[in-house]
């Protein structure tokens, strides 16, 4: 048995060890937002963020019917195509800008590393500079 906080409500997850993150999520907790892409890790769309010992996905974002800063400004800037990786890089754009609430091009490109296959990056930037005048 593993205990988790997600998203601030606490699971017990009955799993192997070694059993990935994201089917635990998905699987176990029943939380599908968070996607299963390359399967490595490497392209971003299962991004989640930690914060000691508790795990925030995309579902946590959206409080009481209202979408956060990061998703108004994915919707108003027209950032999805087929939004398989968005809930990644909305995740991957969280965490910076929580950390850099005013980031350059360059920082922002360090930090959403996320692969998006329908080539949006020009309309994330756009995005998190939104967020960033907001």
């Amino acid at each position: 048995m593993a205990d988790l906080n997600v998203n601030g409500k606490k699971y017990k997850v009955d799993v192997d060890p070694d059993t990935p993150l994201l089917w635990v999520i998905r699987e176990q907790i029943g939380l599908t937002g968070t996607k299963y892409g390359c399967g490595i890790g490497a392209c971003g769309a299962c991004t989640v963020l930690f914060e000691g010992k508790k795990i925030e996905t995309i579902e946590s974002l959206e409080k009481n019917g209202q979408l956060s800063k990061v998703q108004k400004a994915w919707v108003d800037n027209q950032v999805p195509q087929c939004g398989y990786c968005q809930s990644g890089m909305v995740m991957a754009t969280t965490a910076l800008l929580r950390n850099n609430p005013k980031p350059t091009d360059a920082q922002i490109d360090a930090a959403v590393t996320n692969i998006c296959r329908c080539g949006t990056f020009q309309q994330v930037r756009e995005a998190i500079h939104a967020v960033s005048k907001a």
